[in-house]
């Protein structure tokens, strides 16, 4: 084993991608979770929002009507964790009425033709 390997290993790239509605189930949340304890060990992390995900990053999250705690402004702390590269897939977003000014966080807005591209880009694929 080199030496370089053994002091750090090679920096992955991992991309996560969040397809879960943010409340309900705790898959949002872990996946949260993981990409800031990713984050802190120098990982390159990404974070791919389609689907029921995109609900994830929108403003005004009011859960405690359901019993959940509103875990979504921590999204604004993945920038301090060195996290910027946010994508949505374009279709999900519209699909739900959403539009970018209703996210809490700056994200790349990609077509859904574009995730196959993004995927193949990342060594680890993680999806919740």
């Amino acid at each position: 084993m080199e030496d370089e390997e053994y002091q750090g290993g090679e920096v992955k790239k991992f991309l996560y991608v969040n397809r879960r509605q943010p409340h309900g189930t705790v898959y949002a949340l872990e996946s949260l979770e993981t990409v800031l304890i990713g984050a802190a060990f120098d990982q390159d992390v990404s974070m791919l929002f389609i689907d029921d995900g995109v609900y994830q990053l929108k403003k005004e999250q009011a859960p405690e009507g359901i019993e959940f705690k509103n875990f979504s402004k921590t999204y604004r702390a993945l920038e301090m964790y060195d996290v910027e590269k946010l994508f949505v897939e374009r279709e999900s977003l519209e699909e739900r009425g959403l539009a970018v000014d209703d996210l809490l966080v700056d994200v790349e807005v990609i077509p859904g033709s574009d995730v196959k591209a993004l995927v193949d880009q990342h060594d680890v694929i993680l999806s919740f």
